[in-house]
């Protein structure tokens, strides 16, 4: 089912198509898409130690080319800064064969995502994420700073999609209740200056093996934000008692703590409404966020 009005389709023999052309090398390694919850990129597996991401929505080439050398460099930025595995770039490919967007190969992470594999009572997956995080801030933002649209600066800024939020939730959450927790969110203050971030922990970028943290995918987002944007794991990825572990590792004040909450009901309030049905999980991890986050305000 279509994630996107826009959607584009990519079929597995485009894909084939696409690599047997412009990576002859790769001509022999079987390729097959996986099933994911990803709502940015369709991912295909080529032999056993690539993936190839194909972008999901229309977009100008050109525009599309940057967005993945800039995800190729992120990904060149973090490697190696945590003992935690990421995917590494490999090459980006044209478009043809009727995709109209370039795409990016590359390297296989194993493991399995915290979507399929329940990590929320360990505390030693707590502390791990706890590591994550504070090895992604040691990271020099080399005088960078927060300029995006997206998660990361005023939550206040975001006030026009919670209230789009709000409008589709009736009927599928508490939204009173929701609208008046907002409404205190929204006016916590920042204090703290940018540190890097990897901006999306949430349970599909995140690889669990044996109740531990694995590796970490997705890692384009990596950039200057608010410290308390990847507090958001706290809530989109932990039960309670770990999340306590978690939140004194990483050493949060209250308002850090407080926005960290705050960030994560920005982006689970989106997924519930948005994917309620089109991607179960990403719906079901939205909810389940929300539970979190009004269990813990009661």
């Amino acid at each position: 089912m279509r994630m996107h009005a826009d959607q584009l389709t990519i079929a597995t023999a485009t894909v084939r198509a696409l690599v047997d052309e412009q990576f002859p090398a790769w001509r022999g390694l079987p390729v097959r898409r996986l099933a994911s919850s990803g709502t940015v990129h369709a991912i295909f597996r080529l032999g056993d130690e690539l993936t190839a991401r194909f972008p999901l929505r229309p977009d100008d080439p050109a525009v599309a080319r940057r967005r993945l050398e800039d995800e190729a460099a992120a990904a060149q930025e973090l490697a190696g800064r945590t003992r935690f595995p990421t995917p590494l770039p490999v090459a980006i490919g044209s478009p043809g064969h009727g995709y109209p967007l370039p795409w990016l190969v590359q390297t296989w992470l194993p493991g399995t995502t915290a979507d399929d594999e329940d990590a929320s009572t360990s505390v030693g997956f707590a502390d791990d994420l706890a590591e994550l995080i504070a090895g992604i801030r040691a990271i020099d933002t080399r005088g960078r700073r927060f300029a995006g649209a997206g998660r990361g600066g005023d939550l206040r800024d975001h006030d026009d999609w919670m209230r789009t939020c709000f409008a589709r939730s009736e009927g599928l959450l508490d939204v009173p209740r929701l609208r008046r927790m907002w409404t205190v969110m929204r006016e916590l203050p920042r204090t703290a200056p940018d540190v890097m971030t990897h901006g999306d922990l949430i349970p599909g970028n995140v690889l669990v093996s044996d109740g531990r943290l694995a590796g970490v995918l997705d890692v384009g987002g990596l950039g200057p934000a608010d410290p308390a944007l990847d507090v958001i794991a706290g809530w989109h990825l932990l039960a309670d008692g770990p999340r306590r572990a978690f939140r004194d590792r990483l050493g949060c004040d209250e308002l850090e703590w407080a926005r960290g909450r705050a960030w994560a009901f920005v982006q689970a309030m989106g997924a519930v409404w948005y994917y309620a049905e089109t991607n179960p999980a990403m719906a079901r991890f939205g909810r389940r966020t929300l539970e979190r986050i009004l269990a813990d305000e009661s």
